[in-house]
């Protein structure tokens, strides 16, 4: 599937965490798509999302009791991996933002949820093979039109942690020096969503190359900040693309989690 760079990076601009949904369906050519995206959207073997219409029982926790909780969403995402494969979680973090930005640019609200959801509730509802794991979810509906007091909360909390620098993300960052398309790239991956705001991607430009790795080897939240990497990830191609630039990423078994090869 070629990348929709246009729709996605206007939906990257847009796109905003929502809890909170209203009963109004889905219209069935929204489900449609959405479907066809999880069948098309494949990046990389192993990995796979899957709509899931009609939400049963309730999946979702909340982070304090009930205090966070996704509430009125009738329809979600799966995300899913096989757990024996290294680097799933960025994988599974490119796959699933795909499909969010998909969603959010015909008019859906989503929620990265990665932590605070009932694995085997969900596993219930989907035909899983035994290697197979679901490791983050998404409500997908309408939001309401007016946040609860719970999201205003929760929204104050991630503001609290400034967006870094592009020099804190990209410590040989260089305005005048780095080509168009990695200052593109690495601009859309700045904005890339993670737990509370945490942004634990880090990114050295390499001449035609750049390479991707963890701020530090310390998980928070219980989210794996891989997976916020894979998000990143994907921000950063998005970008690139739209300088004119291909590449590709190449997934590493030495120190750092992946590297984007011009070419």
């Amino acid at each position: 599937m070629n990348l929709p760079v246009d729709e996605w990076l206007e939906a990257v601009e847009t796109r905003k965490s929502r809890r909170c949904f209203t009963d109004k369906s889905i219209e069935e050519e929204k489900i449609a798509r959405i479907e066809e995206c999880c069948v098309e959207f494949r990046p990389f073997s192993g990995v796979r999302g899957v709509l899931v219409k009609d939400l049963g029982d309730d999946i979702f926790n909340g982070i304090i009791g009930s205090y966070g909780k996704v509430k009125g969403a009738s329809s979600y995402l799966a995300l899913i991996g096989d757990k024996t494969i290294s680097h799933i979680e960025a994988k599974i973090g490119y796959l699933g933002e795909g499909l969010i930005l998909e969603a959010t640019s015909i008019g859906l609200s989503t929620c990265w949820i990665g932590g605070f959801f009932k694995p085997k509730v969900v596993a219930e509802q989907i035909d899983l093979a035994e290697e197979e794991k679901v490791f983050a979810v998404s409500p997908l509906g309408y939001a309401k039109e007016s946040k609860s007091f719970e999201e205003k909360i929760m929204g104050f909390l991630t503001k609290s942690r400034q967006r870094k620098s592009l020099s804190e993300i990209a410590n040989n960052y260089d305005e005048t020096e780095w080509p168009i398309w990695a200052k593109k790239g690495i601009k859309a991956a700045r904005v890339a969503p993670s737990a509370i705001n945490r942004q634990p991607w880090r990114f050295i430009y390499e001449g035609d190359s750049m390479l991707l790795s963890l701020d530090n080897i310390d998980d928070e939240y219980d989210v794996s900040k891989e997976l916020d990497c894979g998000i990143a990830m994907l921000h950063f191609e998005l970008g690139a693309l739209k300088s004119g630039v291909n590449g590709k990423w190449e997934f590493l078994s030495e120190s750092g989690i992946a590297r984007y090869k011009k070419e």
